[in-house]
């Protein structure tokens, strides 16, 4: 009987999880598997296709992180317009962007296409506003997503897309996106102040 009991409740587990693998959270997952490919072929494809031209691999780079970037749109509408938003695609989601991002930035200054001074603000912001959020957590206190934290994401996007591809203004735009990730990781801080001030 209680062997039955015990099945039935590591069934009753993994079906959750199941539940939870929905449309919008494979997508997820599925751009927290291109975060590594695109960081390989910006780093190590070069030196191990040699009979290819670096531009092609460049260009692939690119196309991996439009298509990862063009779920995260999808993932997201799905999510919304299904009805279908769970805590795994809650912690999915975020995780997913910043290792997509993270890996590029990453990539991008190992071949000195980007500043390393843009790129160590964006990660010491990404991992502090990070911690914070589970310390506000913590606390209880929830902040929602700001559109502040959607436009840097988005301008992150172009920032990354303009120096793939090496077009003109992708170090301007990576600055800019710098200042926009700065300024809404201020306004998790504020937020969280305000509601401690409040309780």
């Amino acid at each position: 009987m209680v062997a039955r009991l015990l099945n039935e409740s590591e069934i009753s587990k993994y079906k959750g999880i199941f539940v939870s693998l929905n449309l919008p959270n494979s997508l997820a997952f599925f751009r927290i598997l291109l975060a590594p490919l695109m960081f390989f072929m910006l780093v190590n494809a070069p030196g191990i296709f040699t009979q290819i031209h670096i531009s092609w691999i460049n260009y692939f780079a690119a196309l991996i992180f439009v298509i990862a970037s063009v779920t995260d749109f999808f993932d997201g509408y799905i999510a919304r317009s299904w009805d279908q938003k769970t805590k795994l695609g809650a912690i999915l989601d975020p995780l997913a962007d910043k290792m997509l991002i993270l890996a590029a930035f990453l990539g991008l200054m190992m071949l000195g296409r980007a500043s390393a001074w843009a790129v160590y603000l964006i990660l010491i912001r990404e991992f502090f506003i990070t911690g914070f959020r589970v310390v506000m957590a913590s606390d209880g206190v929830e902040v929602a997503a700001s559109m502040a934290g959607k436009v840097k994401t988005v301008s992150q996007m172009f920032a990354v897309g303009f120096l793939l591809m090496s077009w003109p203004g992708g170090e301007l735009l990576l600055w800019i996106a710098v200042a926009l990730t700065l300024y809404s990781g201020f306004e998790y801080i504020f937020a969280y102040v305000k509601a401690m001030k409040k309780s």
